[in-house]
């Protein structure tokens, strides 16, 4: 097949058929798509040629799968296992390595450069078998980072070993002047990277909200981070790994951003890569001369060579025997980079056919046995990390998760304020328990142009939520005013949590929040976050949280502790808590007892006087959220009060979330309507003015 629809067509046909027919055969569908495309390759039945349609989107595919990589792991548990990752990449460098030269040497023949070179062959892997353990979710387990940074390490000591080799064959001896070169290169190239790449990003984002516009901005770093790497002298795919890392914290999990990668990658980019990888493997050269001979060598050293650094890593780090198949499965399979090395070296004409014909058909193998091994073994994890999970918590907090229910409300004004709303409720989302979200639009005027801007905000937060893959219930309501329908909502839906946007100040007499959220705060107990965000909210650098006296006696404390531990998990980054040093062991054992990988601070701040000192530390990209009280809660006092004015005053330009815990007892107040404007019930909670009032003419 020459045409480019019909060769689209058939690769269509092929990624939709594989996994279906494979996973009901309980095989790993990777195994199916490097299978069909030695089926269908140059050197099967000739189907499709490997032109340069496959050579680019294969290359694409690998660079997307090690940028996948790095994109999706916590860095709070990665840098937990860094240590051992380092070790565990060491001995799958070294191990590999030296057995590759000794046995090239004294049983293949081969002179102690090409052994060398062999060695460097050995030594690299690929994570071939990476998409089978982030579709059971144990990307975040020891086995899994511990696997990825030891390829990081075992790559660049390949590539290291590979440039020595390939200078001793140039100019007869080691040049250490060029060694020293590339690490001063490589070192410079990581520092650009990790300093530039934050700054355009935060810049590009906070200008470009376009989701479109933003995939496509990602990609473009992505490869730009994998031509520099090129171009100093090191492997592609560490430049797009390197990329990863360095974009995630812009990228969260649960955001529509990482919904579409994702979605582009599994669903193209990387079956390309998988069926590139069989179609340039020739099975009939494995009958050629003593091929077979050679290759039975090569595949023992291959594989004993990375299954002994893993069941080594596995005793030395206490883990499981499931944890130790999922590092060897990750690490086992060798693909391009190995055919790569065996190409230079017979190119140089220091290797002959048959280490090329063997090197195949290691290749073959090991690309079937490292995704059939992470296959068997990544359930087992999967339930270990669920086993432990429930001992970390114990069965009574294990049974309030497993019956908690979240029901989140989103009250969108227009169509431009909904996305932001929905992705901020999208990040604070739990995926514990039962979590329902809804967004609502209330309307007082039942008119065709107050309809068609209902339903506009209502559709901009369905493909919201839709692009995250989260589900949205959307609620039009027509009822007497804005307030109304919203606490009408909150007790027909059961709702738990409000999340709504701070609204415009419509002249020099209105209040910091407004009549519609002092009134929505009287005549609710429910946890109430209220929004003010001038940019997007994954390019912020730090939360920073204000925490008033006696927070701790609130019913809604853990709640809110929670919810902002999600949303610094998501974004991966830093939480100050500014609170009573009476405060602190109580957050620290909520984040504990809920697992939460927080990086997290704590800033002694008796009163809000003291945070007032603090707050020329809060920056300008800091998201600061002030928790709140309402009055006659057990955190309340007469700052409280003063509070609006101090935010407005002196943190104007800072993207700011205020939060009100929810408190004991039902819903107090009457709503108040135009039949009867005086039926707010003022005798539970004193109005706004008039605490600011008495809070005046206690400090005269």
């Amino acid at each position: 097949m020459t045409q480019p629809v019909e060769i689209f067509f058939i690769v269509l046909v092929i990624i939709l058929l594989t996994p279906l027919v494979f996973n009901k055969l309980k095989i790993p569908h990777i195994i199916g798509m490097i299978m069909a495309g030695v089926i269908i390759g140059p050197y099967g039945f000739g189907v499709l040629d490997r032109d340069s349609s496959f050579s680019i989107f294969g290359q694409v595919g690998l660079l997307y799968l090690m940028f996948l990589a790095g994109l999706e792991i916590d860095m709070f548990h990665l840098r937990l296992n860094l240590r051992k990752g380092v070790l565990f990449g060491l001995l799958t460098l070294l191990f590999p390595l030296v057995a590759g030269v000794c046995t090239s040497v004294y049983l293949l023949h081969l002179d102690w450069l090409t052994s060398l070179l062999l060695g460097s062959m050995y030594a690299s892997h690929t994570l071939l078998s990476y998409p089978i353990a982030a579709r059971y979710g144990i990307t975040k387990s020891p086995a899994v980072l511990i696997a990825i940074v030891g390829t990081i390490v075992a790559v660049i000591g390949a590539l290291v070993t590979l440039g020595i080799a390939v200078n001793i064959h140039r100019d007869g001896y080691f040049d250490t002047l060029s060694l020293l070169r590339l690490i001063l290169l490589s070192a410079a190239y990581c520092v650009a990277v990790i300093y530039l790449y934050p700054r355009i990003t935060r810049w590009f984002f906070k200008k470009y909200n376009d989701k479109v516009t933003q995939f496509v901005y990602i990609l473009a770093m992505v490869f730009m981070a994998a031509w520099g790497a090129q171009i100093v002298g090191l492997e592609a795919v560490l430049g797009a790994f390197f990329a990863g890392l360095v974009l995630n914290r812009y990228v969260p999990v649960a955001s529509p951003l990482m919904a579409s990668i994702e979605f582009v990658g599994n669903a193209l980019f990387i079956p390309y890569f998988l069926l590139s990888v069989g179609m340039m493997m020739n099975v009939h050269v494995v009958f050629k001369g003593n091929t077979l001979a050679v290759a039975a060598i090569m595949l023992i050293v291959a594989i004993a060579s990375k299954w002994l650094p893993a069941v080594i890593a596995q005793k030395m780090q206490g883990l499981s025997r499931a944890s130790g198949g999922v590092i060897f499965g990750l690490t086992a399979a060798h693909t391009a980079v190995a055919l790569a090395v065996v190409t230079l070296g017979v190119n140089m004409g220091i290797m002959d056919e048959r280490i090329l014909n063997a090197t195949v058909l290691v290749i073959l193998i090991t690309c079937a046995v490292a995704p059939a091994v992470t296959g068997y073994y990544a359930p087992r994890v999967k339930l270990e990390m669920l086993h432990q999970q429930e001992q970390d918590e114990g069965r009574t907090s294990r049974l309030n998760r497993n019956t908690r229910v979240n029901n989140t409300l989103i009250p969108v004004a227009n169509r431009r304020m909904a996305p932001e709303l929905v992705e901020l409720a999208v990040l604070m989302r739990t995926e514990v328990g039962r979590h329902e979200m809804y967004a609502l639009h209330v309307r007082s005027d039942n008119s065709a142009a107050a309809r068609a801007e209902s339903q506009a905000a209502l559709r901009a937060a369905r493909e919201t939520a839709a692009a995250a893959d989260v589900g949205l219930t959307t609620l039009d309501r027509y009822d007497l005013n804005i307030v109304t329908g919203m606490l009408n909502a909150i007790n027909e839906r059961d709702i738990t949590e409000v999340i709504m946007g701070l609204h415009r100040r419509q002249s020099a007499i209105d209040s910091f929040f407004g009549a519609k959220v002092e009134q929505l705060l009287r005549d609710t107990n429910r946890m109430v976050i209220i929004s003010r965000c001038y940019i997007p909210v994954n390019t912020v650098a730090r939360i920073v949280v204000a925490v008033p006296p006696k927070a701790e006696y609130e019913t809604g404390f853990a709640r809110w502790v929670r919810a902002i531990a999600r949303l610094a998990t998501q974004l991966g980054c830093r939480v100050i808590y500014c609170c009573p040093d009476e405060v602190q062991p109580l957050i620290r054992g909520v984040l504990y007892q809920e697992n939460y990988g927080v990086r997290c601070e704590f800033q002694s701040c008796a009163s809000w006087d003291d945070f007032i000192l603090y707050s020329p530390n809060v920056l300008i990209d800091d998201l600061l959220v002030v928790i709140g009280a309402r009055p006659a809660s057990m955190s309340f006092s007469d700052d409280m009060a003063e509070m609006p004015r101090y935010i407005q005053s002196m943190f104007g330009p800072n993207n700011v979330l205020m939060i009100y815990p929810e408190q004991f007892g039902e819903n107090h107040g009457k709503p108040m309507s135009f039949t009867d404007p005086l039926a707010a019930d003022v005798a539970t909670a004193p109005a706004p003015w008039l605490v600011r009032l008495r809070g005046w003419l206690r400090r005269q």
